[in-house]
């Protein structure tokens, strides 16, 4: 028991202070409840054991004790243990969102301080960096003492864009929240875009003993509460049948979150119900860690398959060589799986893992990702490449000095293996748009040797014949990929440029540069190849509003180097860019902030309108407050959270065809 209890205590500490994972949450879990089992047999607990507390943060700053202990929930795998418990009283069904939980206080209409969960019982004040993180609003309406539990969230739109642009590199969202929260650079965190969701509304000077009018109450002040689904008559099939609806959703989870309605942008790992009663919630009693009826977590129940491994393969991405196992295909939540990440060697020794004919049990976690488990029969030894698979220069293993993970590098600097997520940038629907073109198939791409740089992708047409016989291609998606490359040599000068990946250059930079410089001439300023004087030195662009001394100096850094130089010389040979007239901009928006929701026709795609809005002179941004002008929302009578909040504020809302008749010049 002991044994086990410090193995999943230094798994915990890890996990929730942005260290990596030393274990599955399938082998957490399995362990986690051996120690019960062991426990209930023994009648002893050991007082460190996880069954017995909190996991805790550990994030560094001044301490201060909660006002109402944040206890944790119990979890289940069984719908028939949520049914049992909700004892057919009504209740919400909510995401169990995978961040950091943050306590909110506000008192008198003003936010007066933001606390870690720490221990449950006394976190780390990190009320400093409240400004820094969405969705914590400085001021609400309602006057007295206000307690609101949230997690802090980072989507996975929003984690891949970091890893792309960032030196660092973080192993999931959920570390890279966590150690974004031991930060003291208030501009560093909102590079970020952390995202603080309420989940629950722990205490108001009001009244109010339903759980969905407390959300409604939070929404009502500001805030926007997790997504929630009430449920009347819960029963098992009722239970079930939601669970399964909202199970759909994990599995569908896009990492492009601009589908509101058929996707989960942020990491969970699992779902909570809750009575809508509060009153009853509160009188359960308090076992170990949880408050038996302050809510009930459920969570996937991993379905497990046993196989063989065929071998190991050596992928490059990023900045790793990281060991892929490709096993016999097997069937594991309606779906065939066949390759697993092995994530590093670290993960490789912990399992034991083997070489051909080794026995493997295997799982999609929470639905979604294969992860090898547990080796049942070792066979021979893992051989670990002393040439990288891409550029054949020599790799090294390195351990991490935080975590000490070991991992495989290329040390090569220029091996195009290291750029993959910049590739996936550049194909992406905000790059240039290759449809079809995925993260793994690139990665296919650059480990058979025909990707080198960017212009590369448009000469695939060299390797079609070679590609249908590739597997998950035939004769008809090579025919449709190629007609999407072709489709992608006309690029707008915006999409051109947020596709080369330059650090610190997002759409918002990219936007606000075009704005001033046609394309070719800011790329001869930022090289140094201008004819003409441009004042700043090194920061050329510092003076554009929105773009500052550092943004400037990295811009400049990027196209003097050489290399980039020629990357953008090959790739303007084989693509038209064009770029709208500067002259169409105007004061039609000035001084106006809008809030876009919902499809549009009118414009090639919100990102479009949004663009018009900021050459006009107005501001959008992502959620409806005091500050919004419009919402503009195609759909008048919608009953989405952003119409409701319009209305709860007075706010109008507007279709795209009223926009256009207010804000342009076509009546």
């Amino acid at each position: 028991m002991q044994q086990l209890v410090a193995q999943l205590n230094k798994a915990a500490d890890a996990y929730y202070n942005g260290q990596g994972e030393l274990m599955t949450d399938y082998e957490w879990d399995a362990m986690f409840d051996k120690v019960k089992q062991l426990e209930a047999e023994t009648g002893q607990r050991f007082p460190d054991s996880p069954t017995n507390r909190v996991s805790e943060d550990n994030i560094s700053g001044n301490k201060e004790e909660h006002e109402f202990a944040a206890l944790s929930l119990a979890k289940t795998k069984d719908p028939q243990e949520l049914a049992k418990w909700a004892e057919s009283k009504p209740i919400w069904l909510s995401w169990k969102l995978d961040g950091l939980t943050l306590v909110v206080t506000f008192d008198n209409g003003k936010l007066t301080k933001v606390v870690t969960r720490g221990n449950g019982h006394i976190g780390t004040n990190i009320t400093n960096l409240a400004s820094a993180i969405d969705g914590i609003p400085q001021n609400i309406n309602s006057e007295g003492h206000v307690v609101v539990r949230g997690e802090c969230v980072i989507s996975y739109k929003d984690f891949e864009q970091f890893n792309i642009e960032s030196e660092e590199e973080y192993a999931n969202p959920r570390n890279l929240a966590s150690g974004s929260l031991t930060l003291k650079d208030l501009n560093e965190v909102k590079r970020r875009h952390l995202k603080w969701i309420p989940f629950t509304l722990v205490y108001t000077d009001e009244e109010i003993l339903s759980w969905g009018a407390r959300m409604d109450w939070l929404e009502r002040n500001g805030m926007k509460a997790v997504e929630r689904q009430f449920i009347e008559n819960p029963d098992l099939e009722n239970i079930t049948k939601a669970i399964d609806n909202w199970t759909v959703r994990v599995t569908g989870t896009s990492k492009d979150d601009t589908n509101e309605n058929n996707s989960n942008p942020y990491p969970v790992d699992g779902l909570v119900i809750t009575y809508d009663d509060t009153e009853y919630a509160q009188t359960g009693s308090i076992t170990g860690h949880h408050a038996t009826r302050a809510g009930y977590a459920f969570k996937w129940k991993d379905e497990s398959a046993e196989t063989e491994l065929d071998h190991i393969e050596w992928s490059c991405a990023a900045r790793t060589i990281s060991p892929v196992a490709v096993f016999h295909p097997v069937t594991l939540e309606g779906t065939t799986v066949k390759r697993a990440s092995l994530c590093n060697i670290s993960e490789c020794e912990r399992l034991d893992i083997g070489d051909k004919g080794t026995r493997i049990s295997v799982i999609k976690a929470n639905k979604i990702i294969p992860k090898v488990i547990k080796v049942d029969n070792k066979v021979g030894l893992l051989q670990i490449p002393d040439k990288c698979p891409v550029c054949g220069s020599p790799t090294e293993v390195t351990i991490s000095p935080a975590s000490q993970t070991k991992t495989l590098h290329c040390t090569n600097h220029k091996c195009p293996a290291k750029q993959l997520r910049k590739f996936a940038r550049f194909v992406s629907k905000d790059g240039v748009n290759i449809d079809g073109i995925s993260e793994q198939t690139v990665a296919k791409f650059i480990n058979l040797g025909w990707v080198k740089e960017y212009a590369d992708l448009f000469k695939l047409k060299a390797h079609a014949i070679e590609l249908s016989f590739m597997e998950g291609f035939g004769d008809r998606s090579v025919r449709n990929l190629l007609k999407s490359i072709e489709a992608a040599r006309n690029v707008e000068a915006h999409h051109l440029l947020y596709a080369l990946s330059i650090p610190l250059c997002g759409q918002d930079v990219c936007n606000r540069l075009l704005k001033v410089y046609p394309l070719q001439q800011l790329i001869e300023i930022a090289s140094g190849n201008s004819q003409g004087v441009v004042a700043g030195g090194d920061t050329p662009f510092a003076v554009i509003s929105g773009i500052g001394p550092e943004k400037s100096a990295r811009i400049v850094e990027w196209f003097h180097d050489e290399k980039n130089q020629t990357i953008v010389a090959n790739l303007l040979k084989q693509i038209n860019v064009t770029q709208e007239d500067k002259d169409t901009e105007g004061d039609l928006c000035n001084g106006l902030t809008f809030v876009i929701t919902g499809d549009v026709y009118e414009y090639k795609n919100r990102n479009q309108l949004k663009a018009y809005i900021e050459s006009q002179g107005g501001k959008v941004t992502g959620s409806v407050s005091k500050s919004t002008s419009y919402l503009i929302n195609n759909d008048l009578q919608s009953a989405s959270s952003k119409n409701q909040k319009a209305n709860q504020l007075g706010i109008k809302i507007i279709s795209e065809k009223d926009f256009m008749e207010k804000f342009t010049q076509v009546k």
